[in-house]
């Protein structure tokens, strides 16, 4: 049987300093493929980071964008069906209207004037 060395990965999570990692790999052809084997992809890691992560700003920067036009599509919306719809802003008074008393609903004798009980 072939027994793999697997001293590497133990001194790799275990280890706090790297003089033990590299005198073992100095030792240890198998550990060395893997050590060469991991470099190599964390530099492919490295060279594609970047990529990632400019794709996924562009990803939130366009999540932003939808959520900020749909609330103010909604805000406008919203506003203008309430100006629109409210009966209160299409009898405003203009500059000069007058209501006597009778239109505001007060009681009124023959002559306009308020009427009082004695």
């Amino acid at each position: 049987m072939n027994n793999k060395c697997s001293k590497f990965e133990e001194l790799f999570i275990s280890s706090s300093n790297n003089e033990e990692i590299e005198k073992h790999i100095q030792e240890c052809e198998e550990c060395r493929k893997e050590y060469e084997l991991q470099t190599k992809v964390s530099s492919l890691l490295d060279e594609v980071k970047m990529y990632y992560y400019s794709k996924r700003k562009q990803r939130t920067a366009k999540i932003r964008a939808a959520c900020a036009i749909m609330f103010l599509a909604f805000s406008i919306l919203s506003v203008t069906g309430w100006a629109l719809n409210d009966d209160d802003l299409l009898d405003t008074l203009k500059y000069g209207d007058t209501l006597s008393a009778e239109e505001l609903g007060f009681p009124v004798d023959s002559y306009g004037l308020l009427m009082v009980d004695e």
